[in-house]
């Protein structure tokens, strides 16, 4: 019985190509008390794998968060599968803004201590004890309500190259990082304002509603779905776009295109730019914003000392790379000393 994905991404790379189907992305998440984690994690990767399902999720005792891809045709039997589980039936998919079949390469199921890395104690505060849910058009009602102060719940490197007009861009490399930093920020306002946050697909607004509710905020509310589904609704109903630039998302695509706005720059020259890469050189693999001029000329690595090392032999670079572990450093590129162009 395979339960763990055999080929590398070369491999299901060519796959894809060679099968010709067109494939959706999608993404979705629930907060539920899963008794048996591993045996739910194993049902899945065996349903899946025979759906043809690619992406990556984390099941916990605390419940499901899925980033996945599946060939167009068999959408509807993912869909089926969803809803035999009783605490997924009705669930809301979010489809991506822009498709690419090479979104993700491999099938990953794993299972963590939490979905999200929050770091809270889910046991001092009442979980279930959310904000209020608003659609589109109710968020930008309430965005353009002076008593308002709308928060980016997501990490820097994802606000960088979008988020919504006026909203607060926590400087943070992790969501853990922004909790404690907007309840000191906004710890004067936590009965006289409307607290309202929006993050990518809406999970990390959810636990963070709960938790902004148990430290004392009175008016806590939530983008329903996030940016993907705010996106879908607008679209589907003319309303007006309050998003300014591109969407960041965790797969091979990096980014959806959600309005022309360019907020970001070239993190080496500095010219307008929103196009995430990472470092070529892989000891390195820093997460920064490059144009095409600079990625041309400095062969898609962040700093002469990385473009040196990726022309050393392959045995060099890995004698280089022992003992050493990038980990979330690779995030850290608004703060790298690599990077000439600052804020």
């Amino acid at each position: 019985m395979q339960l763990y994905n055999k080929l590398s991404a070369e491999e299901r790379a060519k796959l894809i190509d060679e099968a010709g189907k067109d494939r959706i992305t999608i993404s979705f998440y629930r907060y539920y008390k899963i008794e048996n984690p591993t045996l739910f994690r194993n049902k899945l990767f065996l349903e899946w794998n025979e759906l043809e399902v690619l992406g990556r999720t984390y099941v916990s005792y605390e419940g499901i968060n899925a980033q996945i891809s599946v060939p167009a045709e068999n959408f509807n039997a993912l869909k089926k599968q969803l809803d035999s589980i009783s605490f997924l039936e009705g669930i809301r998919l979010n489809v991506a803004v822009e498709h690419d079949n090479k979104s993700f390469l491999k099938l990953k199921v794993k299972v963590r201590d939490k979905i999200v890395a929050d770091g809270l104690n889910d046991d001092t505060f009442d979980v279930t004890n959310k904000g209020v849910h608003l659609s589109a058009k109710e968020f930008n009602e309430m965005l353009a309500d002076p008593n308002t102060v709308c928060v980016d719940m997501r990490n820097h490197y994802e606000s960088e190259i979008g988020h919504f007009e006026g909203a607060v861009t926590p400087d943070v490399d992790t969501f853990r990082d922004s909790l404690d930093i907007i309840e000191e920020d906004l710890k004067n306002h936590k009965e006289d304002k409307n607290l309202l946050m929006y993050c990518t697909g809406g999970i990390r607004c959810e636990k963070a509603s709960a938790y902004y509710k148990h430290k004392g905020f009175k008016n806590v509310f939530q983008l329903e779905g996030g940016i993907i589904e705010y996106t879908r609704q607008v679209k589907a109903e003319g309303i007006e776009n309050k998003f300014l630039g591109k969407n960041f998302v965790f797969d091979h695509r990096r980014a959806e295109k959600i309005s022309d706005d360019v907020i970001s720059n070239c993190h080496q020259c500095g010219k307008p730019c929103d196009t995430h890469t990472n470092c070529a050189n892989e000891g390195c693999h820093l997460l920064f914003i490059q144009c095409d001029e600079c990625a041309e000329k400095m062969e898609n690595t962040c700093s002469p000392e990385c473009q040196d090392i990726i022309h050393l032999s392959y045995e060099e670079q890995k004698e280089l790379r022992k003992g050493k572990h990038a980990s979330n450093k690779i995030f850290k590129k608004g703060r790298s000393e690599a990077l000439k162009y600052k804020k």
